[in-house]
């Protein structure tokens, strides 16, 4: 590669590394200042939920329908688009005077994301032609995001020291950055790419209904009629999206997407792993703050041991794969998450704040042993013509699985009798689902059996 090539692919990674990172945190960031945000936005539970979920919604409902976008007007052009909507939404958010314009805000943080995801890994595809420097190139990228949901939460509890709105400022001077390396990427080539307009619009209804009925339950009850309406919508919304998929010309999800055994159990893994590793921080963050006294500082500081262990791991996840083999790691992995979250649901109310901090550990343990053997069974299921696609669905599932936690544990813990008994309901749900999506994991079948190979 000339220099001025080197150059170039060099600036074009880093854009793509700063882009991971923010999306990233934006995603965690935000939980240590929610009951800062209840306090002075006069928050209730389930607005705190929105403005956790407004940004996954929309980052994972669009995320189907993004790479259609990266195709059509190029992977710079779609990037740059991307995050200008994300920087403007970020200081929207700092800005937002009610509740409201925050999680108005947060919906358009989301959209902004969702662009600049895919077009992040299409700019390293396009920088490093070659194979061997594009693998080092998306592990490095890999790394942006294991940093941001690492440091997050201690990020978040600084920031959150000084005022809450820096946790969205911060976005300008990274996006300012990353906009500087961004205008010394070539330009990218463009490609026709259909469009399935019908699918995207019924997956966004039925995720959003969905996740709209879930946050309302907490406050109106399940026989509430506005809950029951929710619920139907998204029902009959995701009965409009299987059709359109069935029988479009250009389904988001094409029909031999899902056939593979294994595509199936990693996609189901992707969801559910979510459901306790984005559970977790929203309902202990409110826990450690309001009914232990933390300040943001010492929260953040709790979730640091359960983040770290993914950051030091997660380098090491190839090699483990290689010598034990996925399935073990994804259900040790997922074993691991539902001890961890089942242990942390026993623990007395007053239970020393470092024995807590040391059993969400085994909640991060599983994002090293679960997260990248998953993707790479996935990756390896499907044809190679569809490994865009299969990424781009298992990322939706893995949001809206963040997504509906939050919602869900949201509404046990406005429901519950009282907050210890939604947190504890909580935990266990979630430790019940991971041990259940354990043994759904025993059922993968090994990369190199015949079965394996005839699919892909």
């Amino acid at each position: 590669m000339a220099p001025e090539e080197q150059r170039r692919a060099q600036a074009t990674l880093i854009a793509a590394l700063l882009g991971f990172f923010v999306i990233t945190l934006d995603a965690v960031v935000v939980n240590v200042a929610l009951p800062t945000l209840a306090h002075d936005l006069s928050a209730g539970v389930d607005g705190l939920q929105w403005v956790v979920d407004g940004y996954t919604l929309m980052f994972g409902a669009l995320l189907l329908s993004a790479g259609a976008l990266v195709d059509r007007i190029g992977a710079r052009r779609a990037f740059g688009m991307g995050l200008a909507v994300f920087v403007a939404a970020s200081l929207a958010c700092g800005w937002a005077p009610t509740l409201a314009m925050l999680i108005a805000a947060r919906l358009a943080q989301g959209i902004g994301a969702a662009a600049m995801m895919p077009a992040s890994m299409a700019l390293i595809r396009q920088a490093y032609p070659d194979p061997i420097r594009r693998g080092q190139a998306v592990a490095l990228w890999a790394m942006g995001g294991s940093v941001a949901a690492t440091s997050g939460p201690v990020i978040g509890g600084w920031l959150v020291a000084l005022d809450w709105r820096w946790i969205f400022f911060i976005n300008l001077p990274v996006g300012l950055l990353t906009l500087a390396f961004l205008a010394r990427t070539p330009a990218s080539p463009c490609r026709p790419a259909p469009f399935d307009a019908m699918g995207q619009v019924t997956a966004v209804l039925a995720m959003g209904a969905l996740i709209y009925g879930a946050i309302e339950a907490g406050v109106l009850g399940l026989g509430a009629a506005p809950v029951w309406s929710a619920f139907i919508l998204a029902l009959l919304a995701l009965t409009a999206f299987v059709w359109s998929q069935r029988r479009g010309a250009h389904p988001m999800v094409p029909s031999g997407l899902l056939a593979p055994r294994n595509a199936r159990i990693s996609m189901a893994v992707g969801f559910t792993f979510m459901v306790g590793y984005f559970g977790l921080p929203f309902v202990m963050s409110l826990y450690l703050q309001q009914h232990r006294g933390l300040s943001a500082p010492q929260t953040g500081a709790a979730f640091l041991p359960m983040m770290l262990i993914g950051l030091v791991l997660t380098p090491f996840s190839a090699r483990l794969v290689q010598r034990f083999g996925a399935r073990p790691l994804i259900v040790t992995g997922l074993v691991s998450m539902a001890a961890g979250l089942a242990a942390v649901a026993a623990l007395p109310a007053s239970a020393p704040v470092p024995v807590i901090a040391a059993l969400m550990v085994l909640v991060g343990l599983a994002g090293p042993l679960v997260a990248p053997p998953v993707t790479a069974v996935l990756l390896s299921s499907v044809p190679g013509a569809l490994a865009g696609t299969a990424s781009g669905v298992f990322n939706t599932s893995r949001q809206v699985g963040g997504a509906l936690a939050v919602a869900v544990f949201g509404a046990l813990l406005a429901q519950a009798p009282s907050f210890m008994a939604g947190l504890r309901i909580s935990l266990l749900v979630a430790a019940g689902i991971a041990l259940i999506t354990a043994i759904m994991g025993m059922g993968l079948q090994p990369a190199n059996t015949p079965a394996m190979a005839e699919r892909t």
